[in-house]
């Protein structure tokens, strides 16, 4: 008995479940999607989205790999992630109260671990992301797409943002132009053109990576975040280091570019948090200063590389950053007359989109259609993104 890809391929009709664990590392995003046609004229309606939040074990381990990495580490945590996502894929089926069965596909961006793109100047341009699509399709049963990164290092290109393609779909409208900026660990922003063919994409710096890096070690990892601002709110920005932090190069170097935890991660934060150890900056100052430094270099990204070209009708945000209502506070005060909307307001939970995304990705991949935008990732030309793992039959 084979697995039928051909009809799976040819049905108009597809639930697909989506899987996203960005670079906060602190769980995985689990959207079961309803897809209609693909390409331009997909319908996308959210079925159930949950968050599966990683075992404080699991979470530790992948905390670690920066510090204490080893070849069976990784080994093992590919499978182990990979475990992990296939108990979220359930979990959303559980949740919606949906048969396994009448799942047609699973797309996982999986655990970035690594990421190595040209922009570095660093070495062999690579990526790496865990979470094995063959434990996923064994554990579930449905055919799994990953690794969507890959093919576009592979074509030259930085591998990052990955959702312009998306965007597009959800948020072009004729006549306008939007900006679509999901505050993830890492900030990424979409000017979605009318013609997907102008639209530009970056990352413009850490979004929450920084501020929860500092979090965890502050508490010893006992809380995760800076629930809704407060510990930002009780300080003062420092504007010495918020000056020094601003002056790092990747903020002023053109797109395409892309960002991740080498260049803002676990180290950086490390780093940052001398100066409470030393007693050089309170906790609260510190977080006030790094708040305020994803509020600057989202800010400066439009009036460098998008004001000068585009006349912005709307700024849509998504992602874990639209509930810290400080900063979303903070960044409208700096954009008072642009309007501010989320992606909730699309009918997609802010939390939910990227999740959504490789939903939409998986879909496009198994129809053979090219998802990666050269404009945006500085690849060579348009190539299919993902690799499948079969379910079972």
């Amino acid at each position: 008995m084979t697995v039928d890809l051909k009809s799976l391929i040819d049905k108009k009709d597809k639930l697909v479940i989506g899987l996203m664990s960005g670079t906060s590392k602190d769980g995985i995003d689990a959207a079961l999607v309803k897809l209609q046609g693909i390409g331009l004229n997909t319908d996308i309606e959210l079925v159930k989205f949950i968050c599966v939040e990683y075992e404080a074990d699991v979470r530790k381990r992948l905390d670690n790999l920066a510090t204490e990495c080893t070849l069976k580490e990784i080994s093992e945590l590919n499978f182990i992630i990979g475990g992990e996502f296939a108990k979220a894929a359930l979990g959303v089926i559980d949740e919606a109260g949906v048969n396994p069965a009448d799942v047609d596909l699973i797309g996982s961006h999986g655990q970035t671990v690594f990421h190595n793109p040209p922009s570095y100047n660093d070495g062999t341009p690579s990526t790496l992301q865990i979470g094995e699509i063959d434990e996923i399709a064994e554990k579930t049963g449905i055919t799994t797409v990953g690794d969507f990164r890959t093919r576009d290092i592979a074509a030259g290109g930085e591998a990052a943002p990955l959702v312009p393609y998306v965007d597009y779909l959800l948020f072009r409208k004729k006549g306008t132009v939007s900006i679509a900026h999901n505050i993830g660990g890492i900030a990424n922003v979409t000017v979605v053109t009318e013609e997907m063919d102008d639209v530009v994409a970056f990352d413009t710096g850490p979004g929450n990576m920084l501020m929860d890096g500092i979090v965890k070690l502050a508490t010893g990892g006992r809380q995760q975040y800076d629930r809704d601002g407060h510990t930002a709110l009780a300080g003062k920005v420092n504007k010495e280091l918020l000056d020094k932090l601003l002056s790092d190069p990747y903020y002023s170097k053109p797109p395409p570019k892309s960002a991740g935890e080498e260049l803002f991660g676990s180290e950086m934060a490390l780093t940052l948090y001398s100066y409470v150890d030393s007693e050089m900056l309170s906790l609260e100052d510190l977080m006030a200063t790094l708040l305020m430094l994803t509020v600057e270099s989202i800010v400066s990204s439009y009036k460098n590389f998008i004001f000068p070209n585009w006349d912005i009708s709307e700024v849509i945000f998504s992602g874990g950053g639209c509930t810290n209502p400080l900063l979303m506070e903070r960044i409208k005060a700096k954009l008072p007359s642009l309007k501010c909307t989320t992606s909730d307001d699309y009918g997609i939970p802010s939390n939910a989109k990227e999740a959504v995304a490789f939903a939409v990705l998986a879909n496009e991949l198994i129809s053979g259609n090219t998802t990666n935008l050269p404009r945006v990732t500085g690849a060579q030309r348009k190539v299919p993104m993902g690799k499948i793992a079969l379910g079972r039959p």
